[in-house]
């Protein structure tokens, strides 16, 4: 194939803008924020099973609380009725009976006032941890809320980009025979398409020619479209590649 050296050259502009737009492509469909984002889905979502978990059992002190407290008031009411009722009778075996319930009555409210306060502190540190869990649960959203912001903003961004370097391809292509861009495609499709010839080696494979090769390239017309031996590509020859 025959291609004047300008538009060999320009196939350089073209695989350098195509590396550009896939590069950018890339960075609109994987943002460097989408993995911590999905990692901060995870976390949040087990912070929230164990924010339930937490105040359930939060939820189960306050219920037994409350019962204990019911417990107590039950007792001391009773235990005023019996007083009152002692203060009133005047049959010594239904004092003593009396009596006895009272002590009794008060060994209970003992016992539960003591199981009161003990209730009353784990109720305390279940309200600190779900407290604690709340916190943590709430810097996690804030975190995935500004990561998420930083995202959707490099998204954003390599879009603007992919959008310009497609832009940047089209003025490129439209300087270039039809010919020698259906050539570029083919080669693009399995590996490097251009590769720009320096010190002896292929820009496309960074392999090193035999100088027979090299003799080969250096005897050929400047529009004669060169190929690498080794990968195939188009050798793009510039004043740089010292065959002069």
């Amino acid at each position: 194939m025959k291609a004047s050296p300008s538009d060999q050259r320009s196939l350089l502009d073209l695989v350098r803008v195509d590396i550009e737009l896939q590069r950018a492509e890339d960075a609109r469909q994987h943002p460097p924020q989408a993995a911590r984002v999905k990692e901060l889905i995870a976390i949040r979502g087990e912070q929230g099973r164990t924010l339930v978990e937490k105040s359930n059992a939060r939820d189960d002190l306050k219920v037994l609380l409350g019962r204990v407290e019911s417990d107590i008031s039950v007792a001391r009411g009773r235990q005023e009725r019996d007083r009152d009722r002692l203060g009133r009778t005047a049959v010594a075996r239904e004092a003593r009976a009396l009596e006895d319930e009272i002590e009794s009555l008060a060994r209970r409210i003992d016992g539960l006032e003591t199981q009161q306060l003990e209730l009353m502190d784990q109720l305390q540190v279940a309200d600190n941890d779900v407290a604690a869990q709340q916190l943590l649960l709430e810097k996690t959203t804030v975190e995935g809320q500004e990561v998420s912001a930083g995202g959707k903003a490099a998204v954003e961004k390599a879009a603007a980009e992919v959008a310009q370097r497609t832009r940047d391809r089209v003025a490129i292509v439209d300087r270039i025979p039809s010919d020698l861009v259906d050539l570029y495609e083919r080669l693009a499709k399995r590996g490097p398409a251009v590769g720009h010839f320096q010190h002896g080696t292929c820009g496309g494979c960074h392999m090193a020619l035999a100088p027979t090769d090299i003799a080969e390239l250096r005897g050929a017309a400047d529009d004669e479209v060169m190929h690498c031996p080794e990968c195939g590509c188009i050798i793009v020859r510039t004043a740089e590649s010292g065959l002069a």
